[in-house]
């Protein structure tokens, strides 16, 4: 690559800005092509703006054995330890900087902003004066200095306690008993009487995750969303519904059992296709006698559901394993979840418009195929061997489907 536009690779790269795919490949090449620690760092630097500081700590860690009296190595790896929420390692490192370069203002400004973080208005005060002294025209000194000198900061809100599961099913249960909502629990789910006369499904764990993560005391949540079941007018199956909300579902053999007097028909590889309303919060699962009503037939939800399904394709990204964890991938991997979050993405798989975004990423191969999660679906080339085994070796989630499947043209097989 000329020098020319390496040199722009870099800039972009210390403006911040993310390299694409090609972009990148090409400074790796030159980086490896070339002594010293300049273009790896650059590398790392590139990584962390793309949101990968997983990989640009295992690479910064590399360049300071490498290079151990190299202060851009420490400022670089310190940058990445903080996009990794680990202050107190960035600190660490920092500090090491300083040891090789005294006085160094870079580091100085950084160890500036996490005293400030923690309340240590005199110690980030000591550091931004000693940036200024050597240089006073230093303007993100400068407007650390002005953060200080402004009006005292009001201590931060205390922590907010939140509930743990247990209590938070606990306090929702007893709230429906007392507003006379009949519902009992069912495994992971709490069946709830509906309006309608018919039974509605919820999904414990989702209503957790958004009280966990939401603003609302545990009293206040809890209100409203018994409010919301008392009023809920039940599945309402009309045609109407049926064209925008209707989507088919995956589920283990024998699920029936668990959504008694569900619409199910048998699906591939010892599997079952059940049919749900689509909500944000709660799972609706078709009732198999609310059909007459409303003048279908099974056969004519299950094209319903798939013609939806079809028209909803969900994104193809690649995904690396990182201690049993799934975790986004900022470049080919040959791993790559479904990831549409909404529990359709194991039945996408069965659709053309999916299959035919999966061939774009994988080839026209035949794939393996991991059903553990409800919340995305992961495929690898049959013939990757260690991605296969990787896949073996992954656990899932309790509501997910167990085993490894197959998919070719279209056919999905137990394996």
């Amino acid at each position: 690559m000329d020098p020319t536009s390496l040199e722009r690779l870099r800039r972009k790269v210390e403006a911040g800005e993310p390299l694409n795919d090609a972009e990148l490949e090409v400074l790796r090449t030159a980086a490896q092509n070339t002594p010293g620690p300049t273009l790896r760092l650059a590398v790392a630097h590139a990584l962390v703006n793309a949101g990968a500081e997983r990989e640009a700590l295992r690479l910064l860690e590399v360049l300071r054995r490498d290079f151990p009296q190299d202060v851009q190595v420490r400022l670089g790896l310190a940058r990445a330890l903080l996009g990794l929420e680990r202050p107190g390692d960035a600190e660490a490192v920092l500090r090491e900087a300083l040891v090789l370069n005294p006085g160094d203002p870079e580091a100085q400004k950084v160890l500036a902003v996490l005293a400030l973080r923690r309340g240590e208005h005199g110690r980030a005060r000591e550091y931004v004066a000693d940036v200024l002294r050597r240089d006073p025209f230093d303007e993100e000194a400068r407007l650390l200095e002005a953060e200080l000198e402004a009006a005292d900061v009001p201590p931060p809100p205390a922590p907010q306690v939140r509930a743990l599961r247990p209590e938070f099913t606990a306090a929702l249960l007893a709230a429906l008993h007392r507003a006379g909502v009949a519902c009992r629990r069912q495994g992971k789910d709490l069946l709830v009487k509906l309006a309608s006369g018919e039974v509605g499904r919820v999904d414990v764990a989702s209503l957790y995750v958004a009280y966990r993560d939401g603003s609302q005391d545990l009293d206040t949540y809890v209100r409203g969303m018994v409010t919301r079941l008392r009023s809920l007018s039940g599945l309402a199956v009309d045609t109407g519904s049926l064209e925008t909300r209707l989507r088919p579902v995956l589920r283990p053999g024998g699920f029936e059992t668990q959504a008694a007097g569900a619409l199910h028909r048998p699906g591939p590889a010892g599997l079952a296709v059940f049919y749900v309303l689509e909500d944000a919060e709660f799972v609706h699962y078709l009732p198999g006698d609310s059909l007459e009503p409303a003048g279908l037939s099974a056969e004519a939800v299950d094209a319903l559901a798939w013609r939806n399904l079809e028209a909803h394709p969900a994104p193809v990204r690649p995904v690396v394993l990182d201690e049993g964890q799934v975790v986004l991938a900022e470049t080919f991997s040959g791993l790559w979840a479904v990831a549409g979050g909404d529990g359709y993405d194991g039945a996408r798989l069965l659709t053309a418009e999916q299959r035919g975004r999966l061939v774009l990423h994988a080839g026209e191969v035949p794939l393996r195929v991991h059903l553990g999660w409800r919340e995305f679906t992961l495929v690898c080339r049959e013939s990757d061997v260690p991605a296969c085994e990787a896949l073996a070796r992954l656990g899932g989630a309790p509501d997910g489907i167990p085993g490894l499947f197959r998919l070719e043209g279209g056919t999905l097989t137990a394996l």
